[in-house]
C-alpha cells in the first residue's frame, strides 16, 4: 500500500466507489459490507480485501489497523439509501435498522478521526434529521464540510443520475471539482458496440450480457415502443388495465425504450425488466442486459460480477449493479481528494507526490471518464 494514502470503503457493495478511487490512484485497502454476494466482484476487480461484516459491528481498532501507517486516511461510504429514497418515503420506515447506519458511520468517524471523509447517497437524504446529525458531528470534530447534489451525467456518466455527495477534511477546505465534460455521454457511446442478443438470450463469451425473457404480450409492446416514448404510444389493446384507469395515467415512466443519443434514465435495481422503467434497448426488442446496465453505471466492460461458471441471478445482480456508486462518480470524488491534497500545505504529502497529483489534475482535464 502507498505509505501516504489509505482508504477504507464502508458499505462497499460490488466496488463502484472503490474502483473509481483506485482508477484515480487512491489506494483502497479494504471494503466492508454485509452482503456475501459482493465479495467476488469486490475482490476480483480491486486490490483490496473484502470484509463481510455489519458496519454497526465494526470496531474502530479494526479500521485503525487497516489504515496502518497511512498519513492521510480516507473513510468513504454509501450507507444503504432505501430509507432515504422517494419511494421509501411513501411508507412507514420508522424503526428500520438502516436509519441507524449513518449514525454508525458517524461513530467510526468520531472514534478513528480520519483526515478525509466522503459519502454518496440519494438527494433526499438531506431532508432527514439523521443527515443533519451526521454533518453536525463532522463539523463538531473540526472537519471542513462540502456537500451538494450533482447530476452524474454532467461528469461523463452515460446516465442521468442525481446523487448527493459529501466531502469533509480535517486538513482544510475541500470541494468537488467542476464538471469536466462539454456534453453528457450517450447510450450509443456506452453500449452501442455490444453484440446484439435477443430477449432471453446470452452472449456466450460474456454471461453477464444476458437479457431477461419477454412474454408474448410484452414482446408486442416493445415492438410498438419508440425510443423516448411511453405506453401511451401503443394501440389500446396493448395498454395494461391499470394504465387505462385515471390513477394509472400519471405513470408514463414505464415500458419505454432508451434513446441512443441521450444519457440513459436513472437505473434502478430492476433495470433488467422492460416493465420496470424506461429500460428498453433503443432498437433491439428487449430490456437492456445486466452488462449494459453495469456499463451505464460506469463499470468497465470486463468487470467480473460472478465467478466463472456461476449461475446468473437477475434479481441479485440487478440489485448489486443498481445500488452501486457509479464508478465515474468515484473517479470524480478521487480527483477532488487528490486536488485537495495537492493544494493544502498542511498535508504530509512529499513534494514528489504533490507534483504527481498536480500532473494527474492536468491530465484529468483531457482524459475521458467513460470506461
Amino acid at each position: 500500500m502507498n505509505s501516504l494514502l489509505g482508504c477504507v470503503d464502508l458499505f462497499c457493495g460490488a466496488g463502484g466507489l472503490t474502483h473509481g478511487l483506485v482508477m484515480e490512484g487512491i489506494p483502497v485497502v479494504a471494503g466492508i459490507d454485509i452482503d456475501p454476494a459482493c465479495r467476488h466482484p469486490y475482490e476480483a476487480n480491486n486490490r483490496a480485501v473484502y470484509i463481510e461484516e455489519d458496519v454497526s459491528k465494526t470496531k474502530p481498532e479494526v479500521l485503525k489497523g487497516l489504515f496502518g501507517d497511512a498519513d492521510v486516511r480516507i473513510l468513504a461510504g454509501c450507507a444503504p439509501c432505501q430509507p432515504f429514497s422517494t419511494y421509501a418515503q411513501r411508507y412507514d420506515t420508522v424503526g428500520s435498522p438502516r436509519w441507524a447506519l449513518l449514525y454508525e458511520f458517524a461513530r467510526l468517524v468520531r472514534d478513528v478521526r480520519p483526515e478525509i471523509v466522503t459519502m454518496e447517497n440519494v438527494p433526499t437524504v438531506e431532508k432527514h434529521r439523521v443527515y443533519d446529525d451526521f454533518v453536525d458531528t463532522l463539523k463538531s470534530l473540526g472537519y471542513a464540510v462540502w456537500h451538494g447534489v450533482v447530476d452524474c451525467s454532467d461528469y461523463g456518466l452515460p446516465q442521468r443520475r442525481r446523487r448527493m455527495v459529501l466531502l469533509a477534511s480535517r486538513i482544510g477546505p475541500i470541494e468537488l471539482i467542476e464538471r469536466t465534460d462539454e456534453r453528457p455521454q450517450t447510450v450509443r457511446e456506452a453500449i452501442g458496440k455490444l453484440p446484439p442478443i435477443p430477449a432471453g438470450g446470452t452472449l456466450p463469451s460474456d454471461p453477464l450480457h444476458t437479457a431477461s425473457k419477454l412474454s408474448k404480450l410484452n414482446l408486442q409492446r416493445i415492438r410498438a415502443s419508440r425510443p423516448g416514448g411511453t405506453w401511451r404510444d401503443w394501440p389500446k389493446r396493448l395498454i395494461a388495465e391499470c394504465h387505462r384507469r385515471d390513477s394509472g395515467r400519471t405513470y408514463p415512466g414505464v415500458y419505454g425504450r432508451m434513446v441512443w443519443d441521450e444519457p440513459a434514465p436513472t437505473l434502478t435495481t430492476q433495470f433488467y425488466g422492460f416493465g420496470n422503467g424506461r429500460f428498453g434497448h433503443p432498437e433491439q426488442d428487449r430490456a437492456i442486459s445486466l452488462r449494459e446496465g453495469a456499463i451505464l453505471q460506469g463499470f468497465p466492460e470486463d468487470y467480473s460480477f460472478v465467478p466463472d461458471g456461476a449461475p446468473i441471478h437477475f434479481k441479485s445482480l440487478g440489485r448489486m449493479i443498481g445500488n452501486a456508486v457509479p464508478v465515474t462518480l468515484g473517479r470524480i470524488i478521487g480527483r477532488s481528494i487528490l486536488r485537495h491534497l495537492a493544494v493544502v500545505p498542511e498535508t504530509k504529502m512529499v513534494d514528489e507526490t504533490a507534483r504527481s497529483v498536480a500532473e494527474r489534475e492536468r491530465n484529468a482535464k483531457r482524459e475521458p471518464l467513460v470506461a
